[in-house]
């Protein structure tokens, strides 16, 4: 029985078509028919009320077809099942290489992993090689608190006193306006010859340490001569150091006066603009410096705040920023008559990238109104201070106030919230050009245990909002010995050029006393540091005895990871620390969580859960089974991980020494080497070997052909017992190469690919094999020659049966033109060996697909014929027929997608230049249907590393932004002249053209970059895998006006779904579209605001240096005022008018106690 043809409010356009009619309701749903669990309705994916579905009866005389009934669609999908599993058996070759590799069995042994002897002995490898760095940093440190405490201070020392090695010299010879080029100051700067070590991925000289100076500090100032005169002799100690341990990377010393001294020594890698480095600024120093700090910014905006003291102020709240670590909380405030948080942020946060980046993007907003009330920010500060309830650092306290001036002192405030215990110290900063009184600036800063700034102009800026950490240093250095504590820092990237690094610091303290019986001296001088380079940490871990989806990570005690095979940074700056925490390194979930939480705690720990996992490609998520096992790294704020999947519990290590028989043979000579020559490709199939490290001699290359021919001519030399070589990584992988030949000439060398419309037969080893067979099918092969990196071979270990991989559709140049090229695609499963009771998965193998023919076989399939010779069944008159893909492919629609909802196959001859897209594009309203109907489920992440490009700047002018421009009026007014105003204007235009990056919105372009170029981002990925259903199940998409019946069913062993549709009729069908393509978040990735609401497990470090009762307060700083001259004035300004300024010399701000 048939019913009329559909319609969307009229009849079909083309009437010569054969009509699709509605069969009866039982037809339509059948018995396995399934409808949308009860709860909210799904929006698409409804059931059709039953007075719809009432059968009809059709013209006398019409041939009817109707949707294939389920026990049809079925049999289709039984059909298609067998085909495929036919194809494996024969081609794939699982059983064959499973009884190749018992037949070799006298080769290779089975090993055992076993996870808690592995990863404590992986710690304490790492625990060895950290307290190497340890005893090196603590020679250091010793060395320079003896060396400054016998230096004299000599208050007439001249530049040509101090011959040293200055970084920075050649660039600044290279730069005609270099102050010393146009000065002729380089008669104490050495010049010295370098040589290549590649393993600090530089030039550099041994018997010379360096010294870099910041731009704004003028280096021929009496305090930074001192500097450089008595810390010359750490020379000899950098020296010894090295000699007792020859693998030390840089040892820095980075001075409270801004001067870096580092060995060996090597060219600064000067930027093309203004160098900004300051190692007061860096993440280790910062870390070393002083204990960790919960802060409160408050910043005046009442009236009086001119544009250009807010200016001003905004730079320097940012900068202070900038002084701030993940070990730090803070909030910022701003306040006239009241006070308010700048940014959604309620609380003190943590001092990560991405809260600083929103407090600065509030920053900006902020508008001057209103009068100014002290008492209202205060006490908004200190109610921060007191809050119980949310996660802080509970160290150091403090407040600093941004202000233009103002009479009101606050007693009562202080009183009530601070006295007498003082736990929180108070910084005030007086900011812009005016003549208020600051006296009561400095004393709230003089009462309150911390210290009054001045901030007149931009070049201010800086060094007045570090200098508060030698106040915070203080408790430290009169701690002494108990506060001398190693401390090892964030994953961060090196500023010279070694990559990624952790580094270890120390603080060094000022030992002098003024005479005997004075007191104690509390300044800190500086922080030691070496850096260890991330890949000599990873060296230690095992790697390809985990297999392809083990891995050993590493934590710090914020969750941030160390070590993670996902820490892979697009794109890095080395102004702040790289942050990546272990929840977002992986798919969160609640056994993450706990197993974090334990780590971070210090605890040993082993657990195997379920858990989601990012397939390589990250196209795909696999629900998986993995062992986490976990131990402290003692001695270190460090914890190792070791994550296992069941079937890596055993691997395998070739034993080829029956094989080698004289070891003076090179290994070219021996068994199944020959497999490897390019002679045997066209017999035996192409090989593709990994590109590991298997000899120290051999020459890495992106290319395989080239990295295999230089393999070749090594092994020419080499013998099997040579230690250069790593024995397991070559005897693996020429036990492989031997195992998959034997597979070639087992299976593959007598079958005839083109019957089976087979592209390509492949295996691919755990030792490092990929052998493709025939050798022309070489030229197509687009995968990882690493199988270990190889999204096919990973995650066929991790799924059982056979695993579809289409082309990926970015992959392809243009739309599948398969008449004249062939489109492949994988087929891949894992081969699984069971010996003597130990499971394990050593090799992959699989077929390559030609997708045209697989494209007309799967119609044949999904027929209702019985073979492909078969002429095709005509539904004749007064005849009711079931539709199927082949006949009726312009009625029906018939697919094969895969478990990441990427189409694979379909009977629609148009659609095969879309194999490999996610299916939405392709069928938007029938995959939200699937979707709807739980066969597949939706996981949402964030990537953190992503490398997104700049926008276009809001601003093109060459001038610094936001600055106060006089009219004419104000130049022809001789008070202008005198003002204030009018010397602040000059100076912000002077430190404008030389440091204009202050004034722009990204500190990366001060840092160097002479184009613009990608710059870190958050990229929100989307990823859909299988969901709960399994069973066959029909239901129909309700469109308003029209509908459309679908059938979907998964197909044993693979991961695939064989859905069966109605095509499309109605445009209002395409009203909701998935999404799975990457795409950029606007904000930091998940709304920051709520994020900080639920903050993550941490814990600070172990120790706390934020009180000491014999501190000496009296030194509060003072104020400090530049009166303007009418004369120098015009200078100034006819030096801007000519283009000619001047370089500025802003002298360094040190405590009269910094004196030696």
């Amino acid at each position: 029985m048939a019913v009329p043809a559909r319609t969307c409010g009229a009849s079909r356009p083309d009437p010569a078509r054969t009509a699709l009619r509605w069969p009866s309701r039982g037809s339509r749903l059948g018995p396995g028919a399934r409808r949308p669990a009860a709860g909210p309705p799904r929006p698409l994916a409804l059931l059709l009320p039953p007075l719809l579905l009432l059968p009809l009866l059709a013209a006398p005389g019409a041939s009817a077809y109707s949707f294939p009934q389920q026990h049809t669609m079925q049999h289709w999908a039984r059909r298609l099942e067998q085909e495929i599993d036919g194809v494996m058996r024969i081609f794939g070759g699982v059983q064959q290489l499973r009884e190749i590799y018992k037949d070799n069995r006298n080769l290779f042994e089975v090993q055992e992993n076993e996870p808690q002897k592995l990863v404590e002995k992986v710690a304490g490898d790492i625990e060895s090689l950290l307290d190497r760095k340890v005893q090196a940093l603590k020679r250091l440190a010793d060395a320079a608190e003896t060396f400054q405490k016998a230096h004299r201070w000599q208050d007439n020392i001249k530049e040509e006193d101090i011959v040293y090695y200055d970084a920075k010299a050649d660039a600044e010879l290279d730069d005609p306006e270099s102050e010393d080029v146009e000065r002729g100051s380089k008669a104490s700067t050495l010049r010295l010859d370098f040589v290549e070590d590649s393993n600090f991925k530089n030039k550099v000289n041994y018997s010379y340490t360096a010294v870099q100076i910041p731009t704004d500090i003028y280096k021929g100032s009496t305090v930074i001569l001192n500097e450089l005169n008595w810390t010359e002799a750490l020379e000899n100690v950098f020296m010894e150091n090295r000699r007792q341990d020859p693998t030390l990377l840089w040892q820095v010393f980075g001075s409270a006066t801004g001067v870096t001294r580092y060995y060996p020594a090597t060219p600064w890698r000067a930027p093309k603009k203004i160098d900004l480095y300051d190692v007061r600024r860096r993440p280790w120093y910062i870390q070393g410096a002083s204990s960790p700090k919960d802060m409160v910014i408050i910043v005046d905006v009442s009236g009086s705040v001119s544009g250009l003291t807010l200016k001003l102020m905004k730079t320097s709240v940012c900068e202070m920023l900038d002084t701030l670590s993940d070990d730090d909380y803070v909030n910022v405030a701003s306040f006239n008559e009241k006070a308010q948080p700048v940014s959604c942020f309620t609380h003190l946060v943590q001092a990560n990238v991405r809260n600083k980046k929103v407090f600065k993007e509030a920053v900006q907003g902020m508008v001057a109104k209103g009068t100014t009330g002290y008492k209202a920010g205060f006490e908004y500060a200190f109610d921060q201070l007191q809050n119980p309830n949310i996660t802080r650092a509970n160290c150091n306290k403090m407040i600093m106030m941004f202000t233009d001036g103002g009479e009101d002192r606050v007693q009562d405030v202080f009183e009530k919230y601070n006295w007498p215990n003082r736990t929180v110290r108070v910084f005030t900063f007086s900011v812009g050009q005016h003549n208020y009184d600051v006296t009561p600036l400095q004393w709230m800063a003089c009462t309150n245990k911390g210290y009054y700034f001045e901030i007149p102009s931009i070049g201010a800026i800086r060094i007045n909002t570090q200098e508060y950490l030698d106040v915070l240093g203080r408790p430290m250095v009169l701690a002494g010995k108990e506060a001398k504590q190693v401390q090892w820092t964030n994953v961060y990237e090196d500023a010279l050029g070694l990559g990624m690094v952790v580094t270890g610091t120390l603080p060094v303290f000022n030992l002098t006393q003024d005479g005997p019986g004075e007191k104690k001296n509390q300044l800190i001088l500086g922080v030691m540091g070496i850096d260890v380079a991330l890949n000599d940490i990873k060296r230690l871990t095992p790697n390809y005895t985990l297999g392809a989806n083990g891995y050993v990570f590493a934590i710090d005690l914020n969750g941030y990871v160390l070590l993670h095979p996902n820490l892979k940074p697009q794109t890095t700056n080395f102004r702040e620390p790289v942050t990546l925490d272990f929840l977002d390194a992986e798919l969160e979930d609640e056994n993450k969580e706990e197993i974090r939480r334990s780590m971070i705690d210090g605890n040993k720990g082993h657990k195997q859960i379920r858990t989601l996992v990012k397939s390589l490609d990250e196209r795909y998520i696999d629900e998986v089974t993995r062992n986490y096992t976990w131990v402290p790294i003692r001695s270190t704020n460090y914890s190792l991980g070791l994550v296992l999947p069941p079937y890596s519990t055993f691997y395998l290590q070739a034993n080829l020494s029956d094989q080698i028989l004289q070891v003076k043979l090179p290994i070219s000579k021996l068994k199944d080497f020959e497999f490897l020559l390019p002679s045997s490709f066209e017999s035996e199939g192409h090989v593709f070997i990994a590109p590991r490290e298997y000899c120290k001699d051999l020459n890495a290359s992106d290319n395989n052909t080239e990295f295999l021919k230089n393999f070749i001519e090594l092994m020419e030399k080499v013998t099997p017992d040579s230690k250069q070589c790593n024995n397991f990584l070559l005897h693996n992988l020429i036990l492989d190469t031997g195992i998959t030949q034997q597979l070639v000439e087992r299976v593959w060398r007598d079958q005839d690919l083109n019957t089976y419309s087979l592209l390509a037969v492949f295996a691919a080893t755990d030792g490092g094999i990929t052998r493709v067979f025939p050798n022309k099918a070489a030229e197509d092969w687009t995968e990882n020659p690493e199988p270990f990196n190889a999204s096919f071979y990973r995650r066929s270990l991790d799924n059982h049966g056979y695993v579809f991989k289409p082309p990926q559709q970015d992959a392809l140049l243009r739309p599948l033109e398969l008449e004249n090229d062939t489109v492949g695609i994988l087929v891949s499963t894992a081969v699984e060996l069971s010996l003597g009771g130990r499971t394990l998965r050593p090799a992959v193998v699989g077929v390559k697909l030609d997708l045209e023919a697989w494209a007309e076989k799967f119609k044949v399939l999904a027929s209702n014929r019985t073979h492909q010779d078969q002429p095709q069944k005509q539904c004749g008159p007064n005849s009711h027929c079931e539709m199927d893909c082949e006949v009726n492919n312009e009625d029906l629609l018939c697919v094969l997608i895969d478990d990441g909802g990427f189409l694979v196959l379909s009977n629609q001859n148009h659609q095969w230049d879309q194999v490999g897209r996610f299916f939405s594009e392709v069928d938007a309203n029938l995959m939200l249907a699937l979707y709807n109907n739980s066969f597949y489920t939706r996981k949402e992440s964030y990537d953190y590393q992503a490398a997104c490009a700049p926008l276009p700047p809001g601003n093109l002018g060459a001038a610094p932004r936001g600055i106060f421009v006089p009219t004419i009026a104000d130049f022809l007014n001789l008070a202008w002249w005198t003002s204030a105003a009018a010397w602040s204007l000059f100076q912000q235009l002077l430190y404008g053209l030389i440091y204009h990056s202050w004034f722009q919105a990204d500190p990366a372009e001060a840092e160097g970059n002479p184009e613009v170029r990608e710059s870190s981002c958050v990229m929100k990925q989307t990823q859909y895998y299988f969901g709960s259903v399994n069973a066959s199940y029909n239901a129909i998409i309700d469109c308003g006006n029209c509908s459309r019946l679908f059938h979907a069913q998964r197909l044993i062993n693979t991961n695939l779904l064989f859905v069966v549709a109605e095509k499309p009729l109605c445009s209002q069908c395409e009203a909701g579209r998935l999404l799975q393509k990457e795409t950029h978040c606007p904000a930091d990735g998940p709304e920051q605001c709520e994020l900080v609401q639920r903050p993550r497990y941490r814990r600070g470090p172990h120790i706390c240096f934020d009180y000491n009762a014999t501190e000496d307060t009296s030194d509060c700083g003072r104020g400090a005022s530049f009166p303007p001259s009418l004369g120098v004035l015009v200078s100034l300004q006819l030096l801007l008018l000519l283009g000619l300024p001047p370089r500025p010399q802003p002298q360094v701000h040190a405590h009269p106690s910094r004196r030696l």
